[in-house]
């Protein structure tokens, strides 16, 4: 990977840590995208426009793209866009995350520091494991899926399109949990929770 070229999508937040990770490994980050010029640059990198602006440049440009955009749903948006304009989605992943090599690991998605990924857990695209969380044997993970820092999902867990895993939150074994959902931080899950919906508590309960 070394000096490959990039444009970071986002550049705030969630953005910083992609990119901290993403230099490490290697990459070389030519420039970012967002709507407007960011407040922060702590990278020194250079505003090459808005990516869904017809005018954008890095459609011009021999990159690949990197994802540092927080919010589920925007962040597959957007990689289906970039996908459609021909281009590649980076995979990141901390050098400290410990990777079954039993494990599928989906195109353009992060992993962050000291993530677990055990045997035969197959995790979509462009999902983000945070820092610390766990994602034991044989679970599921659907694309878009965002698991908090902390967090444990025990074995054969299924995580549904979409869902939002809070920080610390712990999945019981062979959960089943529906696409678009929302579990607060510190939640025990124990029973299965199906589409849209919110979860919080210990025991987690629907709100």
């Amino acid at each position: 990977m070394l000096d490959k070229k990039t444009i970071l999508i986002g550049y705030s937040g969630h953005a910083f840590v992609v990119a901290e990770t993403a230099l490490e490994n290697g990459l070389k980050i030519i420039g970012y995208s967002d709507k407007e010029v960011s407040g922060s640059d702590p990278y020194n990198l250079v505003y090459i426009g808005f990516e869904k602006n017809d005018d954008f440049a890095g459609w011009q440009m021999e990159v690949s793209f990197i994802l540092g955009i927080g919010d589920n749903k925007l962040r597959q948006n957007i990689s289906i866009l970039i996908e459609s304009k021909g281009k590649t989605v980076e995979t990141i992943i901390h050098k400290t995350a410990h990777i079954s090599k039993n494990a599928v690991i989906g195109r353009g998605s992060f992993i962050n520091k000291n993530v677990l990924v055990n045997a035969l857990a197959v995790v979509g695209k462009n999902v983000i494991l945070n820092s610390g969380c766990i994602v034991e044997h044989e679970c599921v993970l659907a694309d878009a899926v965002h698991i908090g820092p902390g967090a444990v999902l025990a074995g054969n867990v299924t995580v549904g399109y979409r869902t939002f895993v809070g920080a610390n939150a712990v999945i019981k074994q062979g959960i089943v949990v529906g696409k678009d959902v929302v579990i607060g931080a510190g939640t025990v899950v124990i029973t299965n929770i199906p589409d849209g919906k919110k979860v919080v508590g210990n025991p987690g309960r629907i709100i």
